[in-house]
């Protein structure tokens, strides 16, 4: 009789509002999550391709977005994304040296494809003769100029590079400006730094 009076007013006692154990809470309104879950929840979903063509599909496209960010830097002349050939402060210096001087090496493609153009015009047969006469005598004349070009950049470039730089290696930097030089200028690579004269070139122009 004793034991089941005790045992009623134990049952039937109140429960304070604000004890936590007695909510099921820690006190915030909701169960603790466990740590899984909450990892789980910050995750982004990430679906899995459906089948083998649709992997490679996606592979492609990483690629090709991958191949476009490279290029993009090589252009704009990332020290990260050139090739080895163009790294360094010496070769830095043999681009910008060149690509701020208006050189006749870079007039010899140019000049080659106008003459031969104008040798496949249907001329009448004088005038035909004589644009045959000037491009047989000024191909090796630009090709004479052009060389003489090459070597003097060469020369003046390795001088002045190992003046500036005299605890940097030298090897090829003569070759490497003198390559440049002959190269047309919207063609180089990376783009020139700098315009005819030594002036920078501004964002919207090496964008072209």
């Amino acid at each position: 009789m004793f034991r089941r009076r005790t045992q009623t007013s134990t049952d039937d006692s109140p429960v304070p509002v604000d004890d936590p154990k007695a909510q099921g809470t820690p006190g915030k309104g909701r169960p603790t999550p466990k740590r899984s879950e909450a990892q789980g929840r910050r995750r982004s979903p990430v679906t899995a391709p459906a089948n083998r063509k649709e992997a490679y599909r996606l592979q492609r496209e990483r690629d090709r977005s991958l191949r476009t960010r490279q290029r993009e830097a090589m252009l704009r002349g990332d020290e990260k994304a050139l090739p080895v050939r163009d790294r360094g402060p010496v070769r830095k210096f043999a681009r910008d040296w060149v690509d701020s001087r208006r050189l006749p090496g870079q007039y010899f493609l140019p000049a080659v494809l106008v003459i031969m153009l104008l040798s496949m015009v249907p001329f009448p047969l004088p005038v035909r003769q004589v644009v045959l006469l000037v491009y047989t005598m000024s191909l090796p004349v630009v090709m004479v100029l052009v060389l003489a070009s090459s070597f003097y950049v060469a020369g003046r470039v390795k001088k002045e590079a190992a003046a500036k730089f005299p605890n940097e290696e030298m090897r090829g930097v003569g070759f490497y400006a003198a390559m440049r030089s002959s190269q047309i200028r919207r063609l180089r690579f990376p783009k020139p730094a700098v315009r005819p004269g030594g002036a920078p070139v501004t964002t919207a122009a090496a964008r072209r």
